[in-house]
């Protein structure tokens, strides 16, 4: 049972015909806020959500990239963008 201080983020693929437990991702403060820029911009590229990474927290633009191609392709293998 979650307590009322707990917070989470988790997203899951549409079109499922039931609910696989096994196939939600739990986001880190981070992952999530790339999830809502990534929504916000509709057709982000790898170099768009990079930018703006770079400019929401403290990082280099090599780790931001880094990072960013990391849960790209954490996202594309579970299905859950396109």
């Amino acid at each position: 049972m979650c307590c009322a201080k707990c917070a989470a983020n988790v997203i899951m693929g549409e079109n499922l015909k039931a609910i696989d437990f096994r196939k939600i991702l739990s986001l880190n403060e981070s992952a999530a806020w790339l999830w809502k820029e990534a929504k916000a911009q509709g057709d982000f590229t790898i170099e768009s959500l990079t930018a703006k990474l770079c400019e929401e927290y403290d990082v280099t633009t090599e780790e931001a990239r880094s990072s960013v191609t990391d849960i790209l392709e954490k996202w594309d293998k579970e299905g859950v963008i396109e």
